[in-house]
């Protein structure tokens, strides 16, 4: 599993690194619509053009870029799925309030004729063994920042944030990545828990594993890429690219819980660019036993939707993870009591600045957090609203916003 789930009552270690020192840093916040419906759009790309500078945008379209100022003649590129490329001199924009409106893109491919490919199932195994040609082989050093929800019903009961550097080791090894904590915070309401902490097992880990090109063995290994059915999906693009879309899911017969979406496929490159996907979960007992790592013994804890997203993005014309988003819904049975619960965790990490690395591993003076760390709480690490300074972050929601301001007002109050 890349998700998992440890259910028990004892909170974490407390840290928090001091905050460092302030940059020259202008703040743009504003919405990114679809300019025929003008609906939000979510999961946009932002990018200071030349720079590795960039954001996302959130569920309700909104996004705050963090410029220094020696970056202020440039412009923004803003890239999504389906939609033509734009490009915004950030001369032009506001402090606040921008809106940005993208147009549909519209793509007729034929099928894949290049490569002798001749089906779909094809394609997706050409895609696996090509990341040694359009992805990235540098070590790279990239910031990223983590966001962690823990709702019972639809009441945010933990929130966590965190900047982490991830040391990415090339696509064409099998060197796993290290993630290196800059700086966290984190606010549990345990009275909203029932005393029950769920946490995220992995933390940031569980996001940097949606890189199917970097660890396939999550979702298409060798022993179950035979038990998908691969079929064509409507063709699409993304910043004036041509994209394939390749439907899967298990095969019919299968007890075995596996995966069902879509893969977006370049179809100069063979690079994949986007995933879509989720768990079938209609096994309840061994999905369970693919998220839940501990529990109390009258408590049985079972998934009921398990949901993935990963994007890449291009730096000098070689792909690289940029974004994912992983959202779980728990159901939380204890014996002997009339009601159940249901717990949502969502978690999101972007991939807001990159560098490439020449130091070695062995030289990474912070603090690693290792696969199995769950992520430390620090009741008092929203009280501080300079607290990720120069850093990249994605906007919260609303309902996550809410959930800041409640605690906030709490820790002045105490």
């Amino acid at each position: 599993s890349i998700f998992g789930l440890q259910l028990n009552t004892q909170a974490s270690n407390v840290f928090q690194e001091p905050f460092q020192g302030i940059q020259t840093i202008n703040e743009f916040k504003g919405h990114v619509f679809d300019s025929s419906s003008k609906d939000p759009l979510a999961y946009v790309d932002i990018n200071i053009s030349g720079t590795n500078i960039s954001t996302i945008t959130n569920k309700e379209g909104a996004f705050l870029l963090k410029v220094p100022s020696e970056y202020l003649n440039k412009t923004i590129k803003i890239s999504l799925l389906g939609y033509a490329k734009g490009e915004i001199e950030i001369s032009s924009l506001k402090k606040d309030e921008n809106k940005i409106y993208l147009d549909v893109s519209i793509t007729q491919l034929s099928n894949v004729n290049i490569y002798g490919i001749k089906n779909a199932e094809a394609l997706v195994r050409a895609t696996l063994n090509r990341k040694s040609e359009f992805y990235d082989n540098d070590r790279t050093k990239m910031t990223a920042f983590y966001r962690e929800t823990i709702k019972k019903r639809r009441k945010n009961a933990s929130l966590s944030e965190a900047v982490v550097k991830i040391h990415k080791q090339p696509y064409n090894n099998k060197r796993r990545d290290h993630i290196e904590l800059i700086k966290a915070r984190k606010s549990t309401d345990y009275s909203k828990l029932d005393t029950l902490a769920l946490k995220l097992q992995g933390g940031p880990f569980s996001n940097l594993y949606t890189d199917i090109i970097k660890y396939p063995e999550y979702i298409f290994n060798n022993e179950d890429l035979p038990k998908y059915k691969f079929s064509y999906g409507n063709s699409t693009s993304i910043n004036n690219r041509q994209i394939y879309v390749i439907n899967f899911k298990q095969k019919e017969g299968l007890s075995m819980p596996l995966y069902y979406g879509k893969l977006y496929i370049d179809a100069e490159t063979l690079a994949l660019t986007n995933a879509v996907y989720s768990l079938n979960v209609s096994n309840r007992e061994l999905a369970s036993r693919m998220y839940v790592r501990k529990k109390p013994r009258k408590v049985d804890v079972y998934p009921t939707e398990a949901t993935y997203r990963v994007n890449y993005r291009t730096t000098n014309d070689q792909w690289h993870y940029a974004y994912s988003n992983i959202s779980l819904t728990f159901k939380v049975n204890w014996k002997g009591k009339l009601f159940n619960n249901t717990y949502t965790l969502n978690s999101e990490m972007a991939i807001t600045d990159l560098e490439i690395q020449d130091t070695n591993l062995a030289k990474i003076r912070g603090k690693l957090i290792r696969p199995t760390t769950i992520l430390s709480e620090k009741a008092s690490g929203f009280s501080d609203p300079r607290f990720w300074g120069a850093y990249n972050i994605i906007e919260p929601e609303k309902s996550i916003e809410s959930a800041i301001k409640k605690i906030q007002k709490q820790l002045k109050r105490t």
